[in-house]
């Protein structure tokens, strides 16, 4: 096995290094505070969410999609199970398990409109985004959701220990996302489409059906995102999942998923995951406006994708 020098070890792991800098300049700032266990815990709690939408968004993009529509997603979900638990009394497992159903076949819909249709993802995906946010409106009359079973909590409430459920379920999903892109021959399927289409298909590889896998793996993480942010803020909005895939697009591209497909690993979509929960954390703590925070993970994503474009830049010279 080939050892790595040490600047290829540092390029390799530089996405966790910045992760430890923002640790340490808000641990400074907020007088210890961000490293306390309890806010710990709660940064745990705020990333699981978009957390597991992320690796659905990663696959997507490493074929050099996009899907706009998993912020409706997450909220259409939101909606759904809470109406279905509240107002038509269903059990709570077979709410959660139709939702989930639901945001596949929403995914699978977007695949649709991708591969067989040929409307550019960015597109679809926004279509789908308007369509579902309208739906969620309509269902909820614009009013939130609440008074459903308390065993409800145990996706995003309930802890094991000091490890939030969770954060656990995060974990889990991460791990299912890491085999399927390392062990799976899907995996490979999905770089060598983000690498080259049209070779992956002269390869003999069925990119519309590979097409319809990714979007439906896509809304699935959605799906489960939505049910976890659904448990841990007790009520449905319609407006939950505004602008959530901002949030997770942007952990995807810092993690050192390429826009251009083909390049990307699971481990630095976590990286991603945390500096953007860390980040997020680390301003309330400091008091730091919404507006403001919105600016900052807007210069980091603007700065994320433009490292990209260069480094494919310096690739094709």
């Amino acid at each position: 096995m080939k050892k790595l020098s040490s600047n290829q070890l540092i390029k390799s792991n530089a996405i966790w290094l910045v992760f430890l800098i923002e640790v340490v300049i808000f641990a400074i700032a907020s007088g210890g505070t961000f490293v306390t266990g309890s806010n710990i815990v709660n940064i745990a709690r705020q990333v699981s969410y978009y957390g597991i939408a992320s690796i659905g968004m990663t696959f997507v993009i490493l074929i050099a999609g996009i899907d706009l529509s998993i912020g409706s997603i997450i909220t259409l979900v939101n909606v759904v199970c809470a109406f279905l638990m509240v107002n038509a009394g269903v059990n709570m497992w077979v709410a959660v398990i139709i939702s989930i159903i639901m945001a596949t076949a929403i995914g699978v819909l977007n695949g649709a409109m991708v591969a067989s249709i040929g409307i550019p993802a960015l597109i679809a995906t926004f279509a789908s985004q308007t369509v579902f946010e309208g739906v969620a409106y309509l269902i909820s009359g614009g009013r939130p959701i609440a008074g459903f079973d308390s065993n409800f909590g145990l996706f995003g409430r309930w802890s094991v220990g000091p490890v939030p459920i969770c954060a656990l379920i995060m974990i889990a999903c991460f791990a299912i996302g890491s085999f399927i892109l390392n062990k799976s021959f899907f995996g490979r399927y999905f770089y060598a489409i983000g690498g080259n289409e049209e070779a992956a298909e002269l390869s003999g590889i069925r990119v519309n059906r590979v097409k319809y896998l990714i979007y439906a793996l896509s809304g699935l993480f959605a799906g489960l995102a939505g049910i976890v942010l659904l448990s841990r803020s007790g009520s449905a909005q319609s407006t939950v999942g505004k602008g959530l895939e901002f949030d997770v697009i942007t952990c995807v591209v810092l993690g050192g998923v390429s826009v251009n497909g083909g390049v990307g690993r699971i481990s630095g979509v976590i990286a991603g995951v945390l500096i953007i929960g860390s980040l997020t954390n680390g301003m309330i703590l400091m008091d730091v406006s919404e507006y403001t925070q919105m600016v900052v993970k807007g210069i980091v994503l603007a700065i994320a994708v433009g490292i990209d474009c260069m480094s494919k830049k310096r690739q094709t010279v």
